[in-house]
């Protein structure tokens, strides 16, 4: 676990070598063990459907704690080290935060052979605060990290104190207006990623074709994967993920969630898994955030929604300031 206690020397140094490293295209290796992450990480050891697993997390402990706990749950395309500067302001008002990367992603194990679920990926979750004695949190899900947010909310339900949403995808399902395409499509279709298709995705998916400098290193952490020898396994495991998401909605079970929930929406955000399968016409339909947001705020009870305006898929990265402050509130209120 880190403290933010720590000297100043220190966190510029790491700062340094962590821009210096990321930065820089090269190949990574499967689990990031040559990857720096801005925090400490330790590992929970299980076992999962007969596989021996490790889950990775950062535990960050605030100089002067408040007694409360946040968790913040990673998207599809990034991994807990993009919660960096999330983390620390959190930590600075107090709050104890823990980051896990799910299994299949970040420095987390890689399996063979995986059924994923978003309720295994939730259960996985739960370990990992047991671990650490953390019985009560307020969850924060991104992207993919809203769909596991909300199943483990559901299934956790004495557990979360508060549920906070930002940009999650899932808020409609795909499956009524994508065509099925099989894993072994999706496999295909991710063995073909490099730097340049990952960056133009990005650019056009999240930042609406405005690309900045700082916006490179998390290309660099999906572009290094495809340079290193296990890269197959890595594009397997999110195959298998994919059609997770495709397949197991949970946007039928908003009205089922008792805590109060918090909906971060930027308006720009146009995604959804699947859309360039589906014919152009309804393509155009697909991934209607300031629509969707408005709906999932009238499905889950005990509900508040912010827009906004001219921020797409990643709030916390595009506009830190204009996420930061409506979180601390939502967070802080009694």
């Amino acid at each position: 676990m880190k403290k933010l206690s720590l000297g100043v020397g220190l966190f510029f140094l790491s700062f340094t070598a962590a821009n210096a490293q990321s930065d820089t295209l090269r190949p990574l290796d499967m689990n990031l063990e040559a990857y720096t992450y801005p925090f400490a990480v330790d590992y929970l050891e299980f076992e999962s459907q007969g596989e021996k697993l490790r889950m990775a997390y950062m535990d960050v402990r605030p100089a002067r704690a408040n007694g409360k706990t946040v968790m913040l749950l990673h998207g599809k395309n990034f991994n807990g080290a993009y919660w960096e500067e999330t983390a620390r302001a959190l930590a600075d008002r107090g709050f104890r935060v823990v980051i896990p990367d799910q299994i299949g992603f970040g420095k987390s194990t890689k399996p063979a052979h995986y059924q994923y679920s978003f309720h295994d990926l939730a259960a996985n979750t739960k370990r990992v605060l047991d671990k650490l004695g953390v019985t009560k949190v307020a969850v924060l899900g991104h992207s993919m990290g809203g769909m596991v947010a909300t199943r483990f909310t559901l299934m956790y339900p004495e557990t979360v104190g508060k549920l906070i949403l930002e940009n999650p995808i899932g808020l409609e399902d795909y499956k009524e207006k994508v065509p099925f395409q099989p894993v072994d499509k999706w496999y295909m279709g991710e063995l073909k990623s490099d730097f340049n298709s990952i960056k133009n995705y990005q650019l056009n998916s999240y930042y609406d074709g405005k690309w900045k400098d700082s916006y490179t290193k998390w290309v660099n952490l999906l572009a290094g994967w495809t340079l290193g020898k296990d890269y197959p396994r890595i594009a397997w495991n999110s195959a298998l993920t994919y059609d997770m998401i495709y397949t197991q909605p949970v946007c039928y079970e908003f009205g089922q969630i008792k805590a109060p929930t918090l909906l971060i929406i930027g308006q720009r955000d146009r995604s959804a898994v699947g859309k360039n399968l589906a014919p152009e016409n309804v393509r155009k339909t697909l991934g209607n955030y300031p629509e969707l947001g408005k709906q999932t705020k009238a499905r889950i009870p005990n509900s508040e929604l912010v827009e906004l305006d001219d921020i797409g898929h990643l709030p916390h990265i595009e506009d830190f300031g204009r996420f930061i402050t409506p979180l601390i509130r939502f967070l802080e209120r009694q």
